[in-house]
């Protein structure tokens, strides 16, 4: 009997074994932010096909499911997967193979890495971005004498970190065809004394990167994977890239298809008769991983190289209003036909002119549609009473907190004290429109989100200035600041329901961190370090 007794109470045991669920993964013990509905904690999740199939405690877990792999998260803080509403991504891997001229001091700097890059590669046509003039001491836009006297036959085009001018000697303005008399709409060819100082502002650049050498494929596809890298290590899971033309779209796809890429991608396509005339009439695109609805366009310029559209004249040029890099019939235009194929709109707007401009042809567009989410990309520079108009549920403020943070030195000298309060205005964006998706701008910015989050809420830099904070009556909570980066990214994207929290049912894409950003002093949030990140369950 006794024998029959421990017989039947192993065979009990081996039923309840068979009788657990198989799981590809269980998650336990960690310090998990769910960033669901209710922003509840949790302890442990389980994963099956690359979704989350149960959140709860890991005793439950463990009871229920038998996991191919079982991650011990010992304590550690786990978020979703990041997303970055605003950024470059094919333009951060292009970046990493031209010249970097990021944080560069002076005008000297830049040409010392520009004559290393090409004593190391020797190219035919010299293409770099990253300076600004606002980070040296003498703060004029520069000239190309210097670039004419030791590049006299090699073009050579340095743009701008915000991508919004261009330094170009005279062997690259030759090529374009552009002369001190060539004129160009949405822009500036400066010129001094009669001379063409190698300044391009907004469209003119057009003329210069019409004449780039075209990518090979494998440059193509080694930027890509060199900025997933990145990304990846910065506990990126979606990144929304804000203009891109069909051949890099189809490129990556392909290299998602293959697996090759796994950083799902949510892709604007650039503004171009080409681009319209494809993707509006054949509709969007979407797999897990890239997701075409949308279109970028630019309204105006940056703040930076003065070139945003403001309604009264900059405090720091006389008579001088920046400018609309489209023309206001075409803008409405473009926007009805946008509507009509049920695209997405993203408009690109600084000043406080396109801002309301932007705005109003929204609203007008969208009257008695729902569901839209046209998104205001940057919704810089906001006066008078057009912060009301995010009041309409169609209309979104996609904002990117670092470029408070680092133009705070000067942004005051070019708008004044009293419109600089309505610059950067995130929390009184939010609290109008209810949401923000957060994002970078990288490569105008460094891509790392943890100084995304730290900007948002600190309103500083990362040296601590201002001591009080950069108007602090903007800055966001953490948990604010979380959603913006996960939940209310996913939002803006169209994909809330399969991503940006923890639930089951959404896609597995999550990172464990090495501290818990939500309590560690503020300070320390920008040395966050991604132990790993995961996208669809796999480690990345």
């Amino acid at each position: 009997m006794k024998k029959l007794l421990t017989l039947a109470i192993f065979a009990t045991i081996l039923s309840c074994e068979k009788e657990k669920i198989a799981v590809d993964t269980l998650v336990i013990n960690g310090n998990i932010y769910t960033v669901n509905g209710n922003f509840d904690k949790a302890e442990a999740f389980a994963i099956k096909d690359g979704k989350f199939l149960e959140i709860a405690s890991s005793k439950i877990l463990q009871e229920k499911y038998a996991a191919d792999t079982i991650i011990d998260a010992q304590g550690k803080t786990i978020v979703p997967g990041l997303i970055d509403a605003h950024c470059h991504f094919y333009g951060l891997g292009m970046n990493l193979q031209e010249v970097d001229l990021t944080g560069t001091t002076s005008l000297d700097a830049v040409i010392k890495r520009v004559l290393d890059y090409q004593n190391e590669r020797q190219m035919p046509f010299i293409i770099g971005r990253g300076w600004d003039q606002n980070d040296w001491d003498d703060k004029n836009f520069p000239n190309k004498k210097l670039l004419d006297a030791l590049f006299p036959e090699t073009p050579v085009a340095l743009t701008r970190i915000d991508g919004h001018a261009m330094l170009c000697n005279q062997a690259a303005l030759d090529l374009a065809k552009i002369t001190k008399d060539t004129k160009i709409e949405g822009g500036e060819i400066s010129v001094e004394n009669g001379e063409l100082t190698g300044i391009l502002i907004d469209n003119p650049m057009l003329l210069v990167e019409a004449v780039f050498p075209k990518p090979t494929r494998t440059l193509q596809i080694n930027g890509l994977l060199d900025a997933q890298k990145i990304c990846a290590d910065f506990g990126l899971t979606t990144v929304s890239d804000a203009g891109l033309d069909r051949g890099v779209i189809e490129l990556i796809d392909s290299l998602q298809q293959t697996g090759d890429l796994q950083m799902r991608v949510y892709a604007m396509i650039s503004n171009t008769k080409e681009n319209l005339d494809y993707y509006l009439p054949n509709g969007k695109i979407k797999t897990d991983k890239l997701n075409v609805q949308s279109v970028k366009v630019y309204a105006d310029g940056a703040l930076g190289s003065r070139g945003a559209a403001l309604k009264a004249p900059y405090s720091d040029k006389e008579n001088h209003f920046g400018a609309m890099v489209i023309g206001l019939d075409d803008f409405k235009k473009l926007a009805t036909r946008i509507e009509a194929a049920n695209f997405q709109m993203n408009t690109h707007a600084i000043g406080d002119s396109a801002n309301r401009y932007v705005l109003a042809t929204y609203n007008k567009t969208l009257q008695g549609k729902t569901d839209k989410r046209w998104r205001v990309e940057h919704a810089q520079i906001i006066t008078d009473n057009d912060f009301d108009y995010f009041k309409n549920e169609n209309i979104i403020p996609s904002i990117q907190p670092t470029h408070a943070t680092s133009d705070m030195y000067w942004a005051e000298d070019r708008l004044g004290a009293e419109r600089i309060k309505g610059a950067y205005a995130y929390k009184t964006l939010l609290d109008i429109s209810g949401k923000v998706a957060l994002g970078t701008d990288f490569p105008v910015e460094q891509v790392s989100p943890f100084l995304t989050f730290y900007a948002a809420v600190s309103r500083k830099d990362v040296s601590g200035f201002p001591d009080n904070g950069f108007n602090m009556k903007d800055g966001l909570s953490r948990e604010e600041t979380l959603k913006g980066m996960t939940l209310w990214a996913a939002y803006s994207n169209f994909e809330e329901t399969e991503k940006g929290s923890i639930e089951a049912g959404k896609l597995a894409d999550f990172i464990i961190l090495d501290r818990d950003i939500m309590s560690v002093d503020i300070h320390k949030v920008p040395e966050t370090k991604v132990e790993q990140t995961y996208i669809g369950g796999k480690s990345l």
